[in-house]
């Protein structure tokens, strides 16, 4: 899935036009990157959480010479789903709800 099918899915479970779907998924999308670019961590419940981590230092090889390149430390963003994505054990997906005929907007 990419951004545009995104506001095409806003745009048709809500009714609003796609240029005002699109407005909210790119302010969504501008909150959540400056949000993280200050290190604060997003709960979206039932969905997940984003966190941004340390990230260590280290060594790489470059796969073509075998030459060792350095990595330098760093921060990277980690997602952790929450328990209605996950899916379980015996084999149960996560709820889609694009059947459903209750909305909320």
């Amino acid at each position: 899935m990419i951004k545009l099918d995104i506001i095409n899915r806003v745009a048709d479970k809500t009714g609003v036009p796609k240029m005002k779907a699109e407005q909210a998924v790119d302010a969504l999308f501008h909150s959540m990157k400056e949000a993280l670019t200050r290190g604060e961590r997003i709960e979206l419940r039932g969905f997940g959480v984003f966190v941004v981590k340390p990230r260590k230092r280290g060594v790489g090889r470059n796969p073509r010479t075998g030459e060792e390149v350095a990595i330098p430390s760093g921060k990277t963003i980690r997602f952790k789903p929450g328990k209605e994505l996950q899916a379980h054990d015996d084999g149960q997906q996560f709820e889609d709800d694009s059947d459903s005929s209750d909305s909320d907007y």
